[in-house]
């Protein structure tokens, strides 16, 4: 399936659902320690005699345990069509599941004689105790998936609001670097120049897309070189880039305007301000999930104490940091070294073909 069909992809009614999905392994683990302190509280509720009630212990483990497991097992089943009413419809009728399956499991119990250790003389009638039990415990499994999900959706809210406040401060630097170069070629060569902004507005047009969209590796190679393809008219024979990603898979996602900023620098405080230009080597490799790009440019160090340095945004690193953090979580790095009168940007994250969705 393509990238574009992922990122594009809304959330089904289950997929927002605040019930977790109970049957995936980790819910399951989850939901049997709780069941296993629930029962280690009812045993300790008992007087306390000289000698445990591991008899007892057991036969309520066991008693908890199967009716967590047949819980879990009947509400996952029953979760997509419990997805589609309101929560607090859908939050009754998971009560009501967990009441009466407790209650059928008593009656079982009772059936074969499995329930005298775990009554005692003078306590409310087995079956009320049970059912309030199993009650008050799903309300308040039921709240906690509740608030869970609430601060999920939350989280997502802010990410969303941040990716896109950052999306939006690319935009202008993106299109106020392109028009400077634009505006150069127009009384030296007005033919290119429309070309150029033929060129511009295929890359701007790219620009609008979903903020945190991912696209396809070759498709944001295709945005950068008609990127440099606009610079080239302007600074012409003083530009040459070396490229290295012929080891990159085409179909691997990258977050959208990602590499076009890193060669924007390249050429704003690397190229331009030096009368000979210089070239400008991309690399890219794919390693055991993990994409890694560096972008190396001539560095001139007199040139940052220049009384007139290159003009620019600098927020090109800074917004593509914040991205691939947003992303793809701590695991994602942006890293600058200078060596050798040559400065390299480098980018790492993990990454899967075809799967990675924003």
């Amino acid at each position: 399936m393509p990238i574009s069909k992922l990122t594009k992809r809304r959330p089904s009614p289950v997929d927002e659902f605040f019930v977790p999905e109970l049957c995936e392994p980790e819910a399951l683990l989850v939901l049997i320690l709780l069941a296993e302190l629930l029962v280690l509280v009812l045993v300790l509720a008992d007087p306390i005699t000289d000698e445990f009630n591991w008899v007892r212990l057991a036969l309520v483990s066991l008693f908890v345990q199967w009716n967590v497991l047949l819980s879990a097992a009947l509400l996952c089943r029953l979760r997509p069509v419990l997805a589609r009413l309101k929560p607090a419809l859908a939050g009754a009728i998971c009560c009501g599941v967990v009441v009466a399956l407790t209650l059928a499991c008593t009656a079982v119990a009772d059936w074969l004689s499995l329930a005298g250790p775990m009554q005692q003389s003078g306590e409310v009638r087995l079956y009320e105790r049970h059912a309030l039990i199993a009650l008050i415990m799903s309300a308040l499994m039921l709240r906690y998936f509740y608030l869970q999900s609430q601060w999920r959706r939350q989280q997502q809210a802010e990410l969303k609001a941040r990716i896109e406040a950052l999306q939006a401060r690319i935009r202008p630097h993106f299109l106020f670097n392109s028009l400077n170069s634009i505006a150069s070629l127009i009384v030296i060569d007005p033919d290119k120049a429309e070309r150029a902004v033929l060129d511009l507005s295929s890359l701007f047009r790219a620009s609008l897309a979903k903020p945190g969209a991912l696209v396809l590796w070759k498709e944001e190679i295709a945005l950068s070189r008609r990127y440099l393809e606009i610079e080239k008219l302007r600074l012409g024979d003083r530009l040459t880039v070396n490229w290295q990603i012929d080891t990159v898979p085409d179909n691997l996602p990258i977050p959208q305007l990602t590499l076009q900023p890193l060669l924007e620098n390249a050429l704003i405080y690397g190229i331009a301000p030096r009368i000979e230009g210089g070239c400008v080597e991309v690399k890219a490799r794919y390693t055991e999930g993990v994409l890694e790009l560096s972008i190396t440019n001539p560095f001139d160090e007199a040139a940052e104490h220049h009384p007139r340095p290159p003009k620019g945004t600098k927020q090109a690193l800074t917004n593509i940091e914040s991205r691939l953090a947003a992303l793809f979580g701590p695991a994602a790095s942006l890293k600058i070294e200078r060596r050798n009168q040559r400065h390299t940007t480098s980018l790492r994250y993990p990454c899967e073909r075809l799967t990675q969705e924003a």
